[in-house]
């Protein structure tokens, strides 16, 4: 899975020039084994009330997709075993 915050926040920085990314990035996820995880409100609700030891909100926004979803997260972000998550995180 991967969520929409975490495309989102792909799609911003590529437009700004911080990340390369495919320009039919939709497409690549639609056609991949990939199932793509959408924002409720209960993922935004859950996310606005994490502790506070990220405030990157597409960060936070994954690690409750994370948790309201059972899933392991995949990241290299150092904060996240802040958070009581299941974490794979790599280098």
């Amino acid at each position: 899975m991967v969520s929409a915050a975490a495309v989102w926040e792909i799609a911003i920085k590529k437009a700004v020039g911080r990340l390369e990314a495919p320009d039919d990035l939709g497409e690549v996820l639609s056609t991949s084994d990939f199932e793509t995880l959408e924002i409720a409100a209960s993922h935004a609700l859950l996310a606005g009330g994490l502790a506070p030891h990220h405030s990157d909100p597409f960060d936070r926004m994954m690690i409750a997709h994370t948790l309201a979803e059972n899933l392991t997260l995949l990241s290299v972000d150092e904060r996240f075993p802040q958070y009581d998550v299941e974490l794979l995180l790599l280098s």
